[in-house]
């Protein structure tokens, strides 16, 4: 089954970006306080300085990190699996020998190679992402 991660370099671009971004909700809140702005300003500039260094760290943990969150890079299961799958207990997918069948003379799948989806026997396409299983 495939998976999709992001790639190591939009990654850390995102990760700088979070990082400007957290440095004008700092200038965002100190302009608020000093100008006698209603409390709600400085508040909104302390939320996006969290949401910005939270964006930040995970998408930097992403750029340095072996295992990576599944976003875009489309990677063979076994070659890095994702960390939420352990996290929230999930198995990583099928097995290689419960991904294909032969019935009538062609290969048939019981679980789709792209997304994954459960497949009845027959099944020409995918009935969750529609690729063709032949």
């Amino acid at each position: 089954m495939k998976s999709i991660k992001k790639g190591r370099a939009p990654s850390a671009m995102e990760g700088i970006g979070g990082v400007f971004a957290a440095l004008f909700g700092i200038f965002w809140t100190v302009t608020a306080l000093s100008i006698g702005a209603p409390p709600l300003f400085a508040a909104f500039g302390l939320i996006f300085v969290g949401l910005a260094v939270s964006g930040a760290i995970y998408n930097f943990r992403n750029a340095t990190s072996k295992k990576r969150f599944s976003e875009y890079d489309i990677v063979e299961t076994g070659e890095e699996d994702d960390p939420l799958n352990e996290r929230f207990g999930e198995d990583a997918g099928p097995g290689e020998g419960e991904q294909t069948a032969r019935v009538a003379g062609r290969e048939a799948f019981s679980f789709c190679p792209y997304c994954g989806a459960e497949l009845d026997r027959g099944d020409n396409f995918c009935g969750k992402c529609g690729k063709r299983m032949a």
